[in-house]
Formats: structure tokens, sequence, C-alpha cells
């Protein structure tokens, strides 16, 4: 009896996990829902974003790091059965998340840009049966940094953004995404496109996803300048304060003595 499964049941699986992972996140953002109430829709859904997030980063750290194969290396081969159950859970998260974003209008066309590319290519893994290797590892890097986006946005919520905690979260998020997704991207991005097992269709997304990562990439830059030059004069301000508070003669300071 021949070991390797029929065409039918390696399109059906797959199919039915990402069914049952888009089921299980509805569910859950309906928990959320049910269980924070009083806030808006939202904040579920951030929650379920960073569920997915944690979740997606340690599937797929296990996917590339300790289950195999290196992407660097083995870039276009055929599928395991780990990568794809880690392929089906995100893409059910995807679908989820594409939906929301549609429905309430929430995202700008990048954002969505990104989700479809992302859809897209995930597909494309799971149907063609290969390159499931550097599509986990393009997610891990993508999600890497979610997770702080996620607690940067709550803790605007909560009041606790202009806060140490706030700048060490912005900090870390800067350096992740330039280190990981843009550096390491940079590498596994040229061993895509040199590898020879990988087919033309699934180089061309990744140049889309490579792409759409420069421009968050320029935002995020923009950003970090903007924030460490009003903390510049933020500083220089208060420096200047507590100079001429110092300057001050003591009569000044207390007119009864």
């Amino acid at each position: 009896m021949s070991s390797q499964r029929p065409p039918s049941f390696r399109t059906a699986m797959p199919a039915l996990e990402v069914i049952c992972s888009l089921i299980g996140w509805l569910c859950l953002y309906l928990l959320f829902c049910f269980a924070f109430s009083q806030r808006g829709p939202e904040w579920n859904c951030r929650l379920v974003t960073l569920t997915h997030g944690v979740l997606i980063v340690l599937l797929t750290a296990y996917v590339v790091f300790v289950d195999g194969p290196w992407p660097f290396t083995h870039a276009g081969t055929e599928n395991t059965e780990l990568q794809v159950f880690a392929l089906a859970v995100c893409l059910g998260y995807f679908f989820f998340d594409m939906g929301w974003c549609v429905c309430y209008r929430s995202e700008g066309p990048v954002m969505l840009a990104h989700h479809a590319a992302s859809i897209s290519g995930i597909l494309l893994a799971l149907l063609m049966g290969v390159s499931g290797c550097e599509t986990c590892g393009v997610i891990f890097g993508s999600e890497l940094t979610n997770p702080l986006l996620q607690t940067r946005w709550f803790l605007r919520r909560l009041g606790l953004y202009d806060s140490l905690l706030g700048d060490a979260v912005d900090l870390l998020f800067i350096l992740l995404f330039a280190t990981v997704r843009v550096g390491v991207g940079t590498v596994m991005f040229y061993c895509e496109l040199t590898s020879p097992r990988t087919l033309l269709i699934m180089k061309l997304g990744g140049v889309v996803m490579y792409l759409l990562a420069w421009v968050f990439m320029v935002d995020i830059a923009r950003f970090g300048y903007k924030k460490s030059k009003a903390k510049y004069r933020k500083w220089m301000d208060n420096h200047k304060l507590a100079g001429a508070n110092k300057e001050k003669p003591v009569g000044l300071t207390n007119k009864r003595n």
C-alpha cells in the first residue's frame, strides 16, 4: 500500500484546516466581544490580532528553527504537514481580519494590499504544495513585530503610551522591523529569487511583499524621526527650564522672607 496520499486528500485537508481556523478566529472575536462588551469592535479585533501574532510567531518559529527545513537553503521545496498547518492557521486569520477591515473600513489601501498579498501568497503555497518553508519564514518575520504594534495601540487607549514603557515599545518595534523584516528579509528575498526550485509566481509574490515591507519601513522611519525630534525638543525645554530655576535669586522665589 502506497504511503503517498491522493491529490484530492492533499487539497481537501488544507481547505478544511483553513475553514476551521477561520471559524476559530471568528469565535474568539465573538468571545472577546462578549467579555469586553463595554469596549468597541476595534478593541476586540485587536485582541484577536494580538493573540494571532503571539501564536503564529511561536508556531512558525518552531517550523523554521526546529522542524525545518531551513528556508535560506531549501526555498521551493515540498511542504511538510506542520508547514501546511501553520499556513492554514495564518490564512484563516487573514480571511477574518480582511473581512473585518472591509466591513468597518478601518484600514487604508496599503494595509489592505498587504493583506491581499499575504492571502494570495499563502493560498499559492497551499494549492501548489511547495514553498511552505520560506512562506513560514516570511510570516515569522512579518508577524514578529505585530504584538508590539498592538501593544502600542492598547497603551494609547489606556493612556499609558506617553511613558518609558511606550518609548521602549516603539524603540523595540523599530529595531525589530529594520533588522528582521528588512535586513533578514532582504537575505530571504535574495535566496528566493536565486533558488532554482522556487516557481516564478512565488518569486513575483516575494517581490510584492518585499516592496510593501519597504513602504512600511519608510513610514516607520518618518515616525521614528518625528518622535525623536519631539523628544529632543522636550528634553531641551526641560533642561532650559531647570537651568532658569537654578539661576533665580532666592529672594524672588519667596517674597515673604
